[in-house]
């Protein structure tokens, strides 16, 4: 089939090159002309394990191609996805414009029948909105009688797990009122559902409040973990042990249950603010959506909290590293990143940072430039170099099992802030590390 993604940012390029693997013929458009440039010459703009590959192996195929040609991508796909931002406005809605310019940009276009299909995540009512507008330029064309289909297609991909979430889906949502459109859609979708049925048909609103319904859900189980955690803190109990305890009940689960420094990145924390709005929007109170919000944003500062009190507050002229720059492992994302919080709050404090991320370093260098106050480190170890403690906030592999002897030998003070609970706090203390987790009792080294 063929098919056209308006979009070359992390949704639009993974359902692309997913979609090319499994033989359609997929056109990528965006109106950034550097962007596409890069793409064409074989440079992958984002990180996520796997894809440059995947996009490489397509182009030589001749399955996947991008342009900036608004007429090609038109003219080229039955299919229409539209893949782009939906940003925060002021007021923590999704800021539509980007969406609402590519259903214009297809109605001034298109010629006979087209799928326009919403892939960003968008509010309820989105696709009655994108619908009305093909219509109004439609009827502007003189075209009224062209027949066209917007149907809601959300995304459900993990940052460091997208192609494997693409390609073995726990489900494939489809919201539409056409059941010819529906049976398209199980035609595109074919291949992934070879084992079993994953696709889930509904109608337009239902499979847009899906989106953020799932989100919603799998933050507030984060924001809960992380309200416990502080309150085994102060009942000096530990939520390790606890979190097995309750995991165990299988209508509960281990699945997002592991407290730390806060959520971040590109869905939860937008997804949420959207949701509150729209919620607002229609009146209704969504009072455990605030708190969830408000949980995290607190949570992100608690390792600073830490710092902060085992200095007594005094950190002027202090070096911290910090391990892990990006908001979860297996990405370079730091939107919405407790690093990011954890960093501006040391320096505001006159603390120096010696970060080190595998993947983030280029990203965090976009974001921050170069500063006296900032190093970015080419290894673990050389992050330490003199710290005055270590902050970990993402729990990428390499950071599992370091040599906490080398360790301590290269910091001035001996002291872990561990935002992820990645370590066993009787073991750093052997090795004379005073310890602070979340959710567990301090440890203060023996020697």
């Amino acid at each position: 089939m063929k098919v056209t993604i308006y979009g070359s940012g992390y949704v639009g390029l993974v359902t692309g090159a997913c979609l090319a693997e499994v033989g359609n013929d997929v056109l990528c458009a965006d109106v950034d002309e550097h962007k596409i440039e890069r793409l064409n010459h074989g440079e992958v703009p984002i990180y996520e394990p796997g894809l440059d590959q995947l996009i490489t192996r397509n182009r030589k195929a001749g399955r996947l191609a991008f342009t900036t040609d608004p007429d090609l991508a038109v003219s080229h796909g039955l299919f229409q996805f539209i893949a782009v931002g939906t940003p925060p406005g002021e007021d923590g809605s999704a800021d539509l414009k980007q969406v609402i310019a590519v259903a214009r940009t297809i109605a001034e276009r298109m010629e006979e029948y087209r799928i326009v299909v919403n892939k960003s995540t968008v509010p309820v009512g989105t696709g009655d909105r994108v619908r009305a507008e093909i219509r109004t330029v439609l009827a502007r064309r003189g075209r009224a009688e062209l027949e066209f289909d917007v149907v809601a297609n959300p995304e459900f991909l993990k940052e460091g797990a997208a192609i494997d979430d693409f390609m073995r889906p726990d489900r494939i949502v489809v919201g539409t009122d056409n059941p010819r459109t529906t049976e398209l859609f199980r035609a595109l979708y074919a291949p992934f559902n070879r084992n079993h049925e994953r696709l889930i048909a509904m109608d337009l609103r239902s499979a847009e409040l899906t989106k953020y319904a799932a989100n919603a859900m799998l933050a507030t189980k984060i924001s809960l973990m992380n309200e416990l955690a502080n309150l085994a803190e102060a009942l000096g109990a530990d939520i390790e042990k606890v979190r097995i305890g309750i995991g165990a009940d299988p209508r509960i689960g281990y699945h997002f249950i592991y407290p730390g420094c806060g959520y971040g990145g590109s869905c939860f924390p937008k997804d949420i603010k959207a949701l509150i709005a729209t919620a607002q929007s229609s009146n209704v109170p969504a009072e455990l959506l605030r708190a969830v919000d408000s949980v995290n944003e607190r949570q992100k500062r608690r390792l600073f909290e830490k710092i902060q009190g085992y200095y007594a507050g005094d950190l002027r002229g202090r070096t911290f590293a910090l391990w892990g720059l990006a908001f979860k492992p297996n990405t370079d994302d730091m939107r919405e990143a407790p690093s990011r919080t954890l960093m501006e709050s040391l320096w505001a404090a006159g603390a120096k940072v010696c970060a080190y991320d595998p993947v983030a370093r280029a990203v965090a260098l976009q974001i921050y430039g170069q500063r006296e106050d900032l190093v970015l480190a080419d290894s673990p170890m050389a992050a330490l170099k003199n710290a005055d403690g270590l902050a970990l906030l993402t729990e990428w592999n390499e950071f599992r099992s370091p040599d906490f002897g080398a360790m301590k030998q290269l910091m001035r003070r001996a002291v872990i802030f561990d935002g992820r609970n990645l370590y066993d706090p009787n073991l750093v203390r052997r090795y004379g590390f005073d310890y602070f987790a979340i959710g567990r009792p301090e440890i203060r080294a023996c020697t």
